[in-house]
């Protein structure tokens, strides 16, 4: 059998597996963890055992081990998906035109939408997650991991966290699966067809919750054209080029596609860029206090200081959408 790990990622592992013509993937929490409830391989085994055959994106999980003399942990396997990832700039050899990008990113949000659209009680995940007060357990959570993740150079997010707090909308209503990190670089797009979504990876924080807080986490990530340039040097996917839809586009054919009105966007996108600018802080508290060398940890300081500047700006209404 030949192993190899799948690069990038900052949590669990991930590996594929050759045996012959056979292959799988395998994931296992990250060595060392003590935060049991972060890398919890079964929840992800769950969830995508239940969405088998209902969700086609979801990778159809193959195996779950809890057998530690094998692996020293738990872990899964599921079926591997071959395909295009989309990290920071696009692959050299994908040469979209503007219409091109254009349907390839919104076939990137309408798989997102059918998440959302998925019947809990069908798939049997209605009891899975706390979908009721939902909102407000999200923000106060990341208000609280923030406070714990301060250091003396860190920037001030009390005035973002007030306003998070005041402007808290009341739930949809709808209770989903959501993704909790839908981003391009945890998709795949088809080798033959690159404007085609094959498959959604990296489910470790999905759970059942308020789809629009989901939507909010994934536009926390998306950088437009006409963004401010301190935001768009900070992109992280390639979402700030022509033919690319705007957030306001999203939001419309997201309410198409689900049939859920976003009446309070500007709550749902401050909190997304706030969710990444307390994980960005998160990992530089570790290189701050030496738990890590790697010094590519301590550019985190100033990615939360850009996510802080967009919040503050959404705060003063100087982002319209």
């Amino acid at each position: 059998m030949q192993i190899t790990q799948f690069p990038g990622g900052h949590s669990n592992l991930t590996y594929l597996l050759k045996l012959n013509s056979d292959e799988w993937v395998r994931r296992r929490p990250p060595f060392g963890s003590k935060v049991k409830s972060a890398h919890d391989m079964s929840r992800e085994y769950r969830i995508l055992d239940a969405l088998k055959g209902t969700y086609k994106y979801g990778p159809a999980p193959v195996h779950f081990c809890t057998d530690h003399k094998v692996l020293g942990c738990d872990f899964y396997l599921m079926n591997y998906i071959k395909g295009i990832v989309i990290r920071r700039e696009y692959p050299r050899t994908l040469n979209l035109s503007p219409d091109q990008t254009r349907k390839q990113r919104l076939n990137f949000f309408d798989a997102l939408g059918d998440l959302h659209s998925v019947d809990l009680e069908e798939v049997g995940l209605e009891n899975f997650g706390k979908p009721q007060g939902y909102v407000l357990r999200q923000v106060e959570g990341w208000s609280n991991r923030w406070m714990d993740a301060v250091t003396p150079d860190t920037v001030n997010c009390d005035e973002i966290i007030k306003w998070l707090q005041d402007h808290m909308p009341k739930e949809s209503g709808k209770a989903s699966v959501i993704h909790n990190d839908y981003k391009l670089d945890n998709v795949l797009f088809d080798i033959d067809d690159p404007l085609r979504l094959i498959g959604v990876l990296d489910w470790e924080m999905s759970t059942v919750g308020d789809p629009l807080m989901d939507l909010g986490c994934t536009l926390g990530y998306w950088v437009q054209l006409d963004d401010p340039e301190f935001f768009r040097n900070a992109r992280t996917m390639p979402s700030d080029v022509e033919g690319a839809p705007t957030r306001k586009e999203i939001i419309e054919r997201f309410k198409d596609r689900t049939g859920l009105p976003v009446d309070h966007f500007h709550f749902y996108f401050c909190f997304g860029l706030f969710r990444l600018c307390v994980i960005g802080q998160q990992i530089y508290y570790r290189f701050y206090h030496g738990h890590t060398k790697d010094k590519r940890f301590a550019g985190f300081l100033k990615k939360a200081h850009v996510l802080q500047q967009m919040c503050e700006m959404i705060i003063a209404g100087k982002i319209t959408q």
